[in-house]
């Protein structure tokens, strides 16, 4: 006698792989997400997919990637859970199982409006807002003159460290995935020091700016200005709102608002590191 089918909100949840990665972009396209192929291929490899079987056929009824940074902080993006599936338990059942296999470790996200309300049951909450940004660059508003040039790999060892010491924890298995994901990497160098670097991302039809870590608003918006130069497509990235500088002056060079998520934590008070000199993450996902 053939068992009946498990309830929505009791769907086992499994590891995922590169196998996956056109099922993930085959779901984000489904919740009107683009399909961020080369964003699910770097989550994939450097983080931890999980996902639930479409009970019905092929594919994937929800997923989300989990980026960890050790003991003290990992990241949780892209959770989405299949248009034919929402609402019915199914995006609680994979959250309870991503903290489940977290443990005792912080955890970070980004929220949609939609999203948060199932989030703060789960013990999240919110510590800030990131703003993400679209347009055409237009260069209206000049940056300031600070030295940028590409980046080599005799830099890669000082990027590291001034990472760290911004983001506040490793993010060796990140950032050095950089020189093959980003189209461009640029450094910000000053008297022999390097106070800033960003790199811009093929996502789609846009570059995504991020990581971008600089040592003040002046250093991000040379960054961002030379990473804008070497591209003809529009520019995408998130910036916390609290830099008020640079969200007005990337508007007064041409990108509009889109949206704004909450940044969301659990069982940290706070974000480590130095949010002042951390301006983009490299995906909401991963930081």
């Amino acid at each position: 006698m053939p068992t009946s089918p498990s309830p929505l909100a009791q769907l086992p949840v499994r590891r995922l792989g590169s196998d996956d990665l056109l099922a993930c972009a085959d779901l984000s396209e489904n919740r009107n997400w683009p399909r961020e192929e080369h964003k699910w291929g770097l989550l994939l490899a450097a983080g931890t997919g999980y996902g639930i079987d479409d009970p019905s056929g092929p594919g994937l009824a929800a997923c989300s990637v989990v980026t960890s940074y050790g003991p003290g902080l990992a990241a949780i993006g892209m959770v989405l859970v299949a248009e034919r599936y929402a609402r019915q338990g199914v995006g609680r059942r994979l959250m309870q199982h991503v903290l489940a296999e977290a443990g005792d470790t912080a955890l970070t996200l980004h929220a949609t409006p939609n999203g948060q309300p199932l989030y703060e049951q789960l013990g999240f909450v919110q510590t800030s807002r990131a703003e993400m940004v679209r347009g055409r660059f237009t260069f209206t508003t000049p940056a300031p003159a600070v030295p940028v040039r590409a980046a080599t790999a005799e830099d890669l060892q000082a990027i590291l460290r001034l990472d760290q010491e911004v983001f506040g924890l490793d993010r060796t298995h990140i950032i050095t995935r950089l020189p093959a994901f980003a189209d461009h990497l640029r450094v910000a160098e000053e008297d022999g020091e390097i106070t800033g670097f960003g790199a811009i991302w093929p996502n789609m039809d846009t570059h995504v700016v991020g990581p971008l870590i600089a040592r003040d608003p002046a250093t991000a918006q040379a960054l961002i200005a030379s990473l804008a130069a070497a591209t003809d497509r529009p520019l995408r990235t998130d910036i916390d709102v609290r830099h008020t500088a640079l969200l007005s002056w990337v508007k007064e060079n041409g990108l509009d608002s889109i949206m704004s998520n909450a940044v969301m934590v659990r069982s940290l008070p706070d974000l480590p590191g130095d949010w002042r000199r951390r301006f983009a993450p490299l995906t909401v996902a991963a930081g």
